[in-house]
C-alpha cells in the first residue's frame, strides 16, 4: 500500500497533476535550470583556457545533471503505468510504449551522456559533447510555446515541404542561369551548375557574402531579380509558420477554456456547443501577486477560472489555496449573495472571468440551455450540496479541504433575487383590504 501511495505522488509530482503542485513546481524548475546550466557548461568546456582553469568541476557537474536526468527517467519509466491512456496495456507494455513517445526518447537522450562517460570515456567523446547539447530539446517538456510551435511545423509540413521545393527550383534555375552568363567571364568561380548553386543560395536568402559576384551587365540583372525574388521566397515558410503557430495557440488556449468549463458541475451536462457557448462570455483578468480578487462583503455575481498561478481564500476558521485548473465562485452563478471570504492571489494569476449577468443573457437567448442549466442547480440543491463560505462542495475537493459538520450550510435558494418581487407581490395582494378588491366579486 505504502509502495502504492509514493508512486502516486511520484506521477502527481513529475506529471504536475493532483494536490502536490508546490512540490512539482520545485522539481519542473530545478530540471530547467539543471539543463540550462548543463547546455552552458557543455558550451564553456569546449573554451582551452576555461576547461584547464574549472575541469575537474566541469566533470562533477556533468556527472550530476547526467545522474540527475538519468534518475528523472528512469522515475518516469516506473510511474508509465499510471498514465491513463496507458493503464489499459499492463505494466510492461505500457512502459514500452511510453519508452517509444518522443519525450520520452528526449528523456533518454539526456541521460545516455553519463552512460557514455562512465562505460566509453574516451572513445565518445563527440557523441558525448552532442548528446549534452541535445539536452536542450528537454526543455520542450516545459515550455508550452516551444510545443506548439513543433506542433505547428508538423501540422504544416506539407506546405512548407512545397515552398521548399518552390524555393529550390528558384535556386537551380538561377544557378543554371548564371552559369551560362558567367562562365566565360569567371571560369573558376562559375565553372560548373553546383557552383552557382552556392551563389544562387546566398543571394536568395538576402545573405549575399560578396565573395562571388556577376561582372556582365547580363549577369548583374539576373542577380537583381533573383535578390528581389528572396525576399518573397523567404517570406513564404514563415508566414505558413506563423499562420500555423498562431491557430496553434489559440487552439490549445481554446481547449483549456472549454475543458475548465466543462469541469463545473453545473455545466458537466451540457453539450459541447452549449459548453462552448458559454466559454466564449469568458473574460481575461491579470491580478497581480498579492492583488484583492473579491472583497468579503461584496456582491458575488461572478464565477472565476485560475488559467495561471494560485489564489488564497480566507475563508473564516480557514485559508484554501487553489491552483491552475481551478475554479471558484460557481454559487455565484447560482444566487448572488455577499461573499464571505477574501480572494487574493498568492502569486501572479491570470484569471478568466464568468459574470452572471453575461450567462443569463444567454440563457435568456437559449431556452434550451436555461432549461439545463437551471435543471443542474435545482437537482444541487435538493440533493444537500453542502458549502463553506463562498466555496461549494466540489471546489473545497480541488484544494484538499473537507469541511466538517459545524462549518457546512445547505446550498442558497436559487435565483433568490428573482423570486424575491413575486412573493412581495402575493404578500401585497394578501394584505390588501376586503373593500379595494373587485367589487364585482
Amino acid at each position: 500500500m505504502h509502495s502504492q501511495e509514493f508512486k502516486r505522488a511520484l506521477y502527481e509530482v513529475l506529471e504536475d497533476t493532483g494536490k502536490r503542485r508546490v512540490a512539482s513546481r520545485i522539481v519542473r524548475h530545478g530540471l530547467v535550470f539543471l539543463i540550462i546550466a548543463n547546455i552552458l557548461l557543455a558550451v564553456l568546456e569546449t573554451v582551452p583556457n576555461i576547461s584547464m582553469f574549472l575541469g575537474d568541476h566541469f566533470v562533477f557537474v556533468q556527472l550530476f545533471c547526467g545522474f540527475v536526468f538519468l534518475v528523472e527517467y528512469l522515475c518516469r519509466l516506473y510511474v508509465a503505468d499510471l498514465h491513463p491512456p496507458l493503464r489499459r496495456y499492463g505494466p510492461i507494455m505500457s512502459r514500452l510504449r511510453y519508452a517509444a513517445q518522443p519525450d520520452a526518447v528526449v528523456d533518454l537522450v539526456g541521460a545516455l551522456p553519463l552512460l557514455f562517460v562512465l562505460f566509453l570515456p574516451n572513445q565518445a567523446v563527440t557523441v558525448v559533447v552532442i548528446l549534452r547539447l541535445m539536452r536542450f530539446l528537454k526543455l520542450a517538456r516545459y515550455s508550452p510555446a516551444l510545443r506548439s510551435l513543433i506542433s505547428a511545423v508538423a501540422a504544416e509540413r506539407k506546405a512548407l515541404l512545397g515552398s521548399s521545393m518552390i524555393i529550390f527550383g528558384v535556386i537551380l534555375l538561377a544557378a543554371t542561369l548564371m552559369y551560362l552568363v558567367e562562365r566565360h567571364d569567371q571560369p573558376e568561380k562559375f565553372r560548373s551548375i553546383p557552383h552557382g548553386i552556392y551563389w544562387a543560395i546566398t543571394t536568395v536568402t538576402t545573405v549575399g557574402y560578396g565573395d562571388v559576384v556577376p561582372v556582365s551587365n547580363l549577369g548583374k540583372m539576373i542577380s537583381g531579380v533573383v535578390m528581389l525574388m528572396g525576399y518573397g521566397l523567404i517570406a513564404l515558410p514563415v508566414g505558413i509558420i506563423a499562420s500555423a503557430f498562431a491557430r496553434e495557440i489559440h487552439s490549445r488556449d481554446f481547449v483549456i477554456t472549454w475543458s475548465m468549463v466543462a469541469r463545473v458541475p453545473l455545466f458537466e451536462d451540457l453539450k459541447a456547443t452549449e459548453i462552448a457557448e458559454v466559454s466564449k462570455l469568458l473574460q481575461s483578468q491579470h491580478v497581480r501577486k498579492g492583488g484583492t480578487i473579491a472583497e468579503r462583503g461584496d456582491v458575488a455575481d461572478r464565477m472565476f477560472f485560475i488559467a495561471d498561478g494560485e489564489v488564497e481564500i480566507r475563508l473564516d476558521h480557514e485559508t484554501v489555496y487553489l491552483g491552475e485548473g481551478a475554479f471558484f465562485g460557481e454559487l455565484a452563478l447560482i444566487n448572488q449573495t455577499r461573499r464571505t471570504a477574501k480572494i487574493v492571489a498568492y502569486s501572479e494569476c491570470q484569471l478568466l472571468v464568468l459574470e452572471a449577468d453575461a450567462l443569463r443573457q444567454l440563457m435568456d437567448r437559449d431556452a434550451d440551455l436555461a432549461k439545463k442549466i437551471m435543471a443542474e442547480a435545482r437537482e444541487r440543491a435538493l440533493t444537500g450540496k453542502k458549502v463553506v463560505g463562498e466555496l461549494a462542495e466540489e471546489e473545497l475537493l480541488q484544494a484538499g479541504v473537507f469541511a466538517s459538520a459545524a462549518d457546512i450550510r445547505e446550498e442558497p435558494e436559487l435565483f433568490a433575487e428573482e423570486d424575491a418581487p413575486r412573493e412581495e407581490e402575493h404578500a401585497k395582494k394578501s394584505s390588501e383590504p376586503e373593500d379595494a378588491k373587485d367589487p364585482a366579486q
